[in-house]
């Protein structure tokens, strides 16, 4: 049993300069075989492995990546959590993901920081209006909040904003449940809880092939040895396509950097997240005080964790016209990801031709406020072995039916 994350064992511990506290996961070596192996160590990944022992029963797992834990997308994203998208099988995956996070914390033992600040997708022409009033439609249909607001009380609720400046707020889309929650938190809780359950999580180990009988996946090769297994979970983000190769089949996926930065930090100015996807950009404030923005994926293909410069001033150009005093601001860091992207930009949780491999990708820019309901959902399906009903709509088979789920508006800025 853990050690129990409060304020008696906080102070126990300080009384020993925090020197004694439980490793917060063990660093395994591979077992010969397993149950269930999950490929990638990010959230989609370590969630899966956790509902696959909290509600399935199944804890001879291993969840075993390539680099460090979390250190893929899981780290690299810009935290914000939401629901308001608007196909019917969107809303159902991202509103229950919405749902876990709201409970997270309290299940895992471990403060994931989810702070439902509100958040806000403006409006700047009549397009733009259009678009947020079907989607608001589609949200309230869907059971999930959604308000309109005038630019008067985008205005109240967001006083820096600049609205009649060069792109004007004709309006906004307001989610109040939406907001952010801290994504180190989330992958390391997620890891505390699976060691607890006696899952191993192994780092430093890179796929390099499987092994593959008549069809059917017995087992995992690995820079540190062999696994056998009988069901194989692929989650690895910008490299599926890579992973389905070794597998020997493609996948309908294309990978781009993506990028995104904070500012030094300051005082707080800004309560929400705010997003626009005319302009491209989308703005937060982290509890260190840093201005956490992002906007859209670089637009050339790569696996590479870096984008282009241009691609910053892309970002900066529009929100120094929406929030002028940001351009007072130095740029404090700046990363990027690699974002894997499906042709209707909603994600892939499908069998695969290989039998008992299954595969969770094609998130695009919308994986971390995913994380809970994906590995929900895939966590179900690697157990009973058909896809749960949340993931069903996202099969492979729709690229070839024509059942396409369409979220290029409500996921056309990366977020």
């Amino acid at each position: 049993m853990k050690q129990k994350y409060n304020i008696f064992s906080l102070m126990r511990n300080a009384r020993q300069y925090h020197q004694n506290w439980d490793k917060a996961w063990r660093s395994p070596e591979p077992k010969g075989e397993y149950d269930v192996v999950i490929v990638g160590g990010g959230g989609h990944g370590l969630a899966t492995a956790y509902y696959l022992g909290k509600y399935c029963g199944i804890t001879n797992v291993a969840v075993i990546e390539k680099g460090w834990l979390g250190g893929g997308n899981t780290g690299r994203n810009t935290t914000i959590v939401r629901s308001n998208y608007t196909m019917d099988e969107s809303c159902a995956i991202y509103e229950k993901s919405v749902q876990l996070f709201e409970d997270i914390s309290q299940d895992i033992d471990y403060n994931v920081m989810f702070s439902q600040r509100g958040l806000l997708h403006l409006a700047h022409n009549i397009h733009d209006m259009q678009e947020i009033g079907r989607r608001g439609h589609a949200n309230w249909l869907n059971g999930i909040d959604a308000e309109y607001l005038t630019p008067q009380q985008v205005k109240d609720m967001v006083p820096l904003i600049e609205i009649n400046g060069r792109y004007p707020v004709m309006g906004a889309l307001l989610q109040r449940r939406g907001g952010t929650a801290r994504h180190d938190a989330v992958a390391w809780g997620l890891a505390r809880k699976c060691d607890e359950m006696g899952m191993d999580i192994i780092q430093n180990c890179e796929v390099q092939g499987f092994d593959i009988v008549n069809g059917v996946v017995k087992g995992v090769r690995t820079s540190r040895g062999n696994i056998k297994t009988k069901k194989v979970g692929v989650v690895a983000a910008g490299h599926s396509s890579v992973v389905a190769n070794m597998a020997g089949f493609r996948l309908p996926l294309e990978s781009f950097p993506l990028q995104a930065l904070v500012s030094e930090p300051i005082k707080p100015v800004i309560d929400q997240v705010i997003m626009s996807g005319t302009v491209h950009v989308y703005i937060s404030q982290s509890d260190k005080g840093e201005l956490v923005l992002g906007a859209g994926s670089d637009a050339f293909n790569s696996y590479s964790q870096r984008g282009a410069f241009n691609t910053i001033e892309h970002i900066m150009a529009p929100l120094c016209a929406l929030f002028p005093f940001v351009s007072r601001l130095k740029m404090l860091r700046q990363w990027g990801g690699i974002v894997d992207v499906t042709n209707d930009r909603s994600p892939i949780m499908s069998k695969t031709p290989v039998e008992n491999m299954f595969f969770n990708c094609g998130w695009g820019t919308g994986g971390f406020k995913a994380t809970l309901g994906s590995g929900f959902a895939f966590a179900h399906s690697l157990a009973n072995g058909e896809m749960h009903p949340l993931a069903a709509p996202f099969g492979m088979d729709r690229f070839i039916s024509g059942a396409l789920i369409d979220e290029g508006a409500a996921a056309a800025v990366a977020h």
